[in-house]
């Protein structure tokens, strides 16, 4: 009977031990190279990792990583048009990608006959994406990214908070002081000089890391990368600016319209950043807040009161600072400001008398199963080990990761809600369109 390979992993180790086993290595030009051999199925997986997000983008030409994530399936000189997809999709593969604030990360799922080929497709993308690249290309993809803005924020209910929570939680010129996604007037002014300059400065082996996971000869894919990248040259990436943490929004309310039938509040704390003393015990006031049932959020507003349809809370752990936030929708009879008050109240007893054991041992056992059956899939493996890379300079951080978790006490948990303070918050509200008019039309009659 097949057993998942996590499972066999773990059964074979010590207890509340979990480990990826891995070996890596550095090609002469930068490129970080990162093997985790797993014979369980005949297949394979190539993660390729960039260190660039839209923190890296300069003032103006906000969406550049994100367009990029389209454009790098544009085909080259090589493999021209739709090839890249048509290649590996001809022979059973698939790929996906995504872009974040911190980085970009591309992969590509196969047999593992095909490997020599997605290797070869990702290096050729790194080599010749940029002598490919032609105005009809951006034109073509600016629009489509273009589209997905409309779709994601400004059609999509509530996408106006999105929109709004860098500018609203970050000072000008930070790195996360704009969207991924972008806006409108950066990308229509985006050239095809900037979008090769912006290739040519991020996309290089020395901010890559790649990452083979699966069935494979371990020596015959040394050599198949080796050939395949080894000959690009060697690029310095752009020297990062410092940046000075942040610990209070600019904003401290926003008021927003959208086409929606119900307001929602949401409150928001800058957090240490990810994997940083700090960041875990956040994981777990969100969850004794706002997962599930059990929840106080939900217990309180939802059970309890009544006053709200939904409640929620979570931490959004990034590379440079992380964020905290919790939200609600009022149920009908019940307004934003009662809500508002019983979201305070929460925050607030839980900062006063700290989680019960109780609630330690739910939060504990559910993120412990959540973290094994999260690393189960060979994709999320690959993924795990770049990511940790990224954010630690160890690929093999994994059993750190779980010891975070394991070792918070409940004075930990109490602690780090102490921090949700008013003074610290940014509140942003979200009111229906029709709402916002009849408001403002009071107020034109008060006067």
């Amino acid at each position: 009977m097949f057993q998942p390979l996590i499972a066999l992993v773990v059964a074979s180790m010590p207890a509340n031990a979990v480990e990826i086993p891995f070996e890596e290595y550095d090609l002469d030009n930068g490129l970080h190279v990162i093997l985790h051999h797993d014979p369980t199925l005949p297949q394979v997986v190539v993660n390729l990792w960039y260190g660039v997000g839209s923190k890296d983008e300069v003032v103006g030409r906000s969406g550049f990583a994100h367009l990029f994530e389209h454009l790098m399936f544009m085909g080259t000189t090589r493999l021209p048009g739709s090839g890249f997809d048509d290649v590996m999709e001809r022979h059973g593969g698939w790929n996906n990608a995504w872009t974040s604030e911190d980085a970009t990360d591309y992969y590509s799922v196969g047999p593992s006959n095909l490997l020599q080929t997605l290797i070869w497709l990702e290096a050729d993308r790194m080599d010749g994406l940029a002598g490919a690249m032609t105005q009809e290309k951006l034109d073509l993809q600016r629009d489509v990214v273009r589209n997905e803005r409309r779709q994601s924020v400004e059609e999509t209910p509530y996408g106006v908070v999105w929109d709004a929570m860098p500018g609203a939680l970050y000072p000008d010129g930070h790195p996360y002081a704009h969207s991924v996604i972008g806006s409108h007037e950066d990308l229509e002014a985006a050239t095809l000089d900037d979008v090769i300059g912006f290739f040519d400065a991020w996309y290089v082996p020395q901010n890559a890391s790649l990452v083979i996971a699966g069935d494979f000869d371990a020596e015959q894919v040394r050599s198949w990368i080796d050939g395949y990248f080894g000959h690009l040259p060697a690029t310095p990436v752009p020297e990062r600016p410092a940046v000075p943490a942040v610990d209070r929004p600019e904003q401290a309310v926003v008021e927003l319209s959208d086409d929606v039938e119900i307001p929602m509040t949401l409150m928001m704390w800058h957090t240490p950043e990810a994997l940083a003393e700090g960041d875990a015990a956040f994981d777990f006031v969100a969850s004794i807040l706002g997962e599930g049932r059990s929840s106080r959020l939900y217990q309180r507003l939802i059970h309890t009161d009544q006053s709200a349809l939904e409640a929620d809370a979570a931490q959004y752990s990034q590379l440079l600072s992380s964020l905290f936030m919790v939200s609600a929708k009022p149920s009908e009879g019940h307004t934003i400001e009662e809500i508002e008050v019983a979201l305070s109240e929460e925050l607030a007893r839980l900062a006063a008398d700290g989680p019960t054991a109780e609630e330690m041992d739910r939060v504990r056992n559910a993120m412990q199963v959540d973290f094994l059956e999260r690393l189960e899939p060979l994709r999320a493996r690959a993924s795990s080990l770049n990511r940790y890379r990224y954010l630690t300079g160890d690929a093999g951080y994994v059993q750190q990761d779980v010891d975070r978790y394991t070792a918070l006490t409940a004075a930990d948990v109490q602690a780090a809600a102490a921090t949700l303070t008013e003074s610290r918050r940014c509140l942003i509200r979200v009111w229906p369109d029709d709402a916002e008019s009849d408001e403002s039309a009071e107020d034109q009659g008060e006067e």
